[in-house]
């Protein structure tokens, strides 16, 4: 640990370990700070490699988390330390259960509470999409509740800032992402704009209404092969009970043609959203009490 962090954070328990490193509860040394918990993320500069991702990983989650918050439903940043062989980056705590873990305990969701998270999710989202930020890595795992039940978006190592309110049309390429999540454009090689991160939250809603992706394989070609072909499918066992309109958005978000997808703003301006999820981005999205599971 850096002088410069034990002198400001006394450093807790370990309460979180990752490809890079490691995640323990702090407190501010400083009785007058608030809030009195947060996290320090520990990001070993030793199990990153030389090649350009990593690199990019190590460098890139400081500077979007500075240049995003503050936001209700975006992870805070707080500040950073380094040296010789860490970055030590102070975030908010979120010692709830992620989404992933949430979901695997209850097999699925209420509409309800589906609803309520999506809309939380794609108001950071909308956020991040305004400042010229793509997260390119949206996922369960990456669904944080904060000790209110309300939702933060986590982990910009995988994050791209392309600029300003031209984020819709600037484009990248690079295959970035986890197989079950990741958009068909970015699986074909395709130049790709922040409409990524909607297929990504589409798969996500879908994974909460049914308890399984909807593009699935036993290796990582096989679903990426299932992705390309965007073959979305609602089997009646498991969709009997969703609503159409639901159904409605899933097909919109989960659409292979980019151009014709729904845009952040736009999946928060839909009926099923704006009816079912129609929370301030400050209250709790749950209906039950799963995320302290």
């Amino acid at each position: 640990m850096t002088e410069a962090l034990t002198r400001d954070y006394r450093i807790c328990e370990e309460i979180g370990r990752g490809r890079f490193g490691v995640v323990r509860r702090c407190e501010p040394l400083d009785p007058s700070a608030a809030p009195s918990s947060l996290a320090v993320k520990s990001i070993d500069k030793s199990a990153v490699s030389g090649d350009d991702l990593d690199s990019h990983c190590l460098l890139t989650e400081p500077k979007v988390l500075s240049l995003l918050s503050p936001h209700p439903n975006l992870l805070r940043f707080h500040s950073a330390y380094e040296d010789s062989s860490h970055l030590h980056l102070v975030l908010d705590l979120c010692d709830s259960p992620d989404l992933h873990r949430a979901v695997a305990s209850t097999g699925s969701l209420p509409e309800l509470d589906a609803a309520r998270i999506l809309a939380q999710l794609m108001s950071a989202v909308a956020h991040c999409h305004r400042h010229g930020v793509i997260h390119r890595d949206i996922k369960p795992d990456n669904i944080l509740f904060d000790s209110r039940g309300r939702l933060r978006l986590a982990d910009f190592g995988s994050a791209e800032v392309i600029g300003g309110d031209q984020a819709a049309a600037a484009a990248l390429r690079g295959l970035v992402g986890t197989p079950y999540y990741v958009a068909p454009e970015v699986v074909a090689g395709k130049e790709y704009g922040d409409k990524v991160d909607v297929w990504s939250a589409g798969v996500v809603l879908y994974v909460m209404l049914a308890g399984f992706p909807p593009f699935t394989g036993e290796s990582a070609a096989e679903i990426f092969g299932a992705v390309l072909r965007a073959n979305l499918r609602f089997p009646p066992r498991v969709f009997r009970t969703v609503s159409p309109a639901a159904k409605d958005l899933l097909k919109k978000m989960l659409c292979r043609d980019a151009s014709r997808r729904l845009s952040a703003d736009q999946v928060l301006s839909h009926p099923w959203v704006t009816s079912y999820g129609g929370a301030e981005a400050t209250d709790p999205v749950l209906t039950q009490d799963f995320h302290r599971v």
